[in-house]
């Protein structure tokens, strides 16, 4: 009797455990059919979206055409030259790209969790910027949400003020985003060679800069990390503006709240109830104290705080209007040699940041005229006053922009027109030692 209870008990346990089994495989193959709904639908929603935004740039094509006068055969030719374009760049979203398409060449750029090298498709022959992002860091810094939204800016603005992205595509180590090549270096650089610009010069760039920012602020992204870096040259020395924001932002929870001593005078007179200040330098050994400091700071894991606004520092709140304040500190330093905060260590100009009422001052020998400083005044302020908070427009027509041809500036020689010697050439980036990514 009791051999047959065990044998029943048996029984009994196997019909339990086939019972589970089943249901287990039941809820996966539940999970992947909702997967593979999932994927078909976003699949065809991408197709139709494609379908349609190639529709609409034939329409926006075609209407330009009619409104410019070109002859019918110019058009055709225009427009078989569209679709030419279409064509190749739909072979080659279907074409699933991956890191062993690419020749890897000169690294450009570098920081705490990637790089950024010159690649060449090993197909086509044609040359990008390859910048490669190591998973796990960005995981590790709670950077992904950042490289993501930058994946995304690049990919939607279609601005000849940005970088442009061609593709992106991962693997189990890291993510890879392709994007063209600009050989005529970065702002940072020409900053270095140049040590001052004229006013003229520097609002070839600022204009151009303001172009840039207001192109990604229409599409309701706040860049954050605007500075002399992210601000690349094409081979004609046009800006574009890029995020190569490879560094781990600098984190200022150790400071305390006596750091921050805001003062209620808005008029920039000296509120003493500072920490002593640093040893007084006239511009040029500050400048040459900025330059020994810059590119250290540029590829450490602690970065440069000098260009973020006072209340990105401060995480109470922020929107558009930091980035106004980064091209307030990118002017100054173009016309002063280093930027207006600039302190021995970061944490001594994060205060300054936000203490910028006692700390912002012009030196006599920079020479500026009435409307570069009213200008800059006017963007390193605090946000509510701030230039640029009720769009660029506001910018744009501040007195010493006068005679910028906002529609043509792109068209125009740039200030500056980069050495460039052939599609390879990277004499206008900083070297880097070969290191593994591991």
């Amino acid at each position: 009797m009791r051999g047959s209870g065990k044998k029943k008990e048996a029984g009994g346990n196997g019909s339990n455990e086939e019972s589970t089994d089943e249901e287990a495989l039941s809820n996966v193959t539940k999970q992947k059919v909702a997967a593979a709904k999932q994927y078909i639908e976003n699949h065809y929603k991408e197709q139709m979206k494609n379908l349609q935004e190639r529709r609409e740039r034939r329409n926006i094509l075609e209407k330009k055409l009619a409104d410019a006068d070109v002859s019918e055969e110019d058009q055709n030719n225009l427009l078989k030259f569209l679709e030419k374009k279409e064509t190749e760049y739909m072979r080659l979203q279907r074409h699933k790209m991956g890191a062993d398409d690419f020749e890897l060449l000169t690294m450009i750029g570098k920081g705490a969790f990637g790089e950024v090298r010159v690649c060449r498709e090993k197909t086509t022959g044609h040359v990008y910027a390859m910048k490669k992002l190591k998973k796990s860091e960005m995981l590790r810094r709670g950077q992904v949400e950042h490289v993501r939204a930058e994946r995304n800016l690049l990919a939607e603005v279609d601005s000849n003020c940005i970088v442009k992205l061609y593709c992106s595509f991962q693997d189990d180590e890291f993510l890879y985003l392709i994007m063209e090549y600009l050989p005529g270096g970065d702002m940072m650089t020409l900053l270095m060679r140049k040590d001052t610009l004229t006013e003229d010069e520097a609002r070839f760039y600022v204009a151009e800069t303001v172009l840039a920012i207001e192109s990604i602020h229409k599409h309701h992204y706040i860049h954050r990390d605007i500075k002399p870096d992210n601000l690349l040259l094409d081979k004609y020395g046009h800006l574009r503006l890029s995020d190569f924001g490879l560094c781990k932002p600098l984190d200022c929870s150790t400071l305390q709240e006596q750091d921050f001593t805001i003062g209620n005078n808005l008029n920039g007179s000296s509120q003493n109830n500072e920490r002593p200040a640093a040893p007084k330098r006239t511009q040029q050994e500050q400048l040459q104290h900025w330059q020994k400091n810059r590119r250290m700071l540029a590829y450490s894991t602690v970065g440069t705080p000098d260009y973020i606004a006072p209340e990105v520092l401060l995480k109470k709140g922020y929107g558009m209007e930091c980035d106004w304040w980064s091209l307030g500190a990118i002017m100054y330093e173009m016309l002063v040699g280093y930027p207006p905060f600039y302190s021995d260590d970061p944490m001594s100009t994060c205060r300054k940041i936000v203490n910028w009422r006692t700390h912002l001052k012009f030196p006599e020998e920079a020479k500026l005229s009435i409307e570069a400083k009213d200008l800059i005044s006017k963007l390193l302020c605090n946000v509510n006053q701030r230039l640029g908070a009720k769009g660029a427009d506001e910018i744009k027509v501040h007195p010493w922009f006068d005679g910028v041809d906002w529609a043509r500036i792109y068209q125009m020689e740039a200030a500056f027109i980069p050495e460039v010697n052939d599609e390879l050439d990277t004499q206008n980036f900083e070297k880097f030692e070969e290191v593994q990514l591991c």
